[in-house]
């Protein structure tokens, strides 16, 4: 998968997170190559130097390539002496003035995304809690990189195929409306996330609701759960909000609609293109 700008942006944002909760002066990292091996430095942090800037680290060399070949957290109290590491990037390092570093891997459905590091100026051990922050760290990068992955999944599924569609092609259009209805909120970008409504928009029959009822985003959720047979409880679990608020929006939307069922509330909201 390419390296892009919003990878990278994720990236970024968790060097400040760590950054922040380990109390690191210095952070860095970046991203696992398209087709490749090894990582490139693309993010730094309260760096002095751009020595480390665009470095590519391959994978079982030095801290980070390290973290790499292993898929866990690696640590040193003093890089440049450590004899658990090999040191083709002694120069850098030493350039930048670091002694303890970690390299804590960014792993996405079991494949290595990318390495984030963080780094004292002095030989010190790192500890436990340091260490447990930065891996807490990376898996906040390792879920907002699942939820891209997810989002570009849905997005090519959800691309119109030529021709009629058929009552099987109709469902496979409304799982994927109702899916990316479901995941849209749990997404920080906001690009991204408005991407995906526009695409879910798509989806719908003719040119979008028509004068009438106007139901809220989270009821247009709701009911693209429900029309897809999730039961309260599934539509909380999808939808990250509790079954009473699920009931809550699922009870307004029939009321604006004028059903006295779920199945009534589907199809009405269906006629007046709020479903596909």
């Amino acid at each position: 998968m390419a390296v892009d700008a919003a990878d990278a942006a994720q990236i970024r944002s968790a060097l400040v997170r760590l950054r922040r909760t380990t109390g690191l002066p210095v952070a860095f990292g970046g991203l696992v190559e398209s087709g490749r091996r090894q990582v490139r430095i693309s993010e730094l942090s309260g760096t002095a130097t751009t020595a480390l800037s665009a470095l590519a680290v391959t994978a079982g060399n030095g801290l980070g390539g390290r973290a790499v070949a292993l898929s866990r957290p690696c640590a040193v109290t003093d890089y440049t002496v450590s004899r658990q590491i090999s040191h083709e990037y002694d120069l850098p390092v030493a350039a930048e003035g670091l002694r303890s570093v970690l390299a804590v891997p960014v792993v996405v459905r079991r494949r290595v995304r990318g390495v984030l590091y963080g780094a004292l100026r002095s030989a010190q051990p790192l500890g436990d809690r340091t260490l447990s922050a930065a891996v807490a760290a990376a898996r906040d990068a390792e879920q907002a990189l699942v939820l891209r992955d997810e989002a570009d999944e849905l997005l090519t599924a959800a691309a119109p195929a030529p021709g009629p569609a058929d009552g099987t092609a109709w469902e496979q259009v409304r799982e994927a409306h109702a899916a990316l209805r479901a995941l849209a909120p749990r997404i920080t970008d906001p690009a991204l996330r408005d991407e995906l409504l526009r695409a879910a928009g798509l989806l719908v029959a003719g040119d979008g609701p028509v004068p009438g009822p106007r139901l809220a985003p989270r009821e247009v959720d709701v009911l693209a759960c429900v029309a897809g047979g999730a039961t309260n409880g599934e539509a909380a679990e999808r939808l990250g909000v509790g079954p009473e608020t699920v009931k809550s929006y699922l009870r307004s939307a029939m009321r604006k609609l004028g059903a006295r069922t779920r199945t009534e509330a589907v199809a009405s909201a269906r006629r007046t293109g709020w479903l596909p």
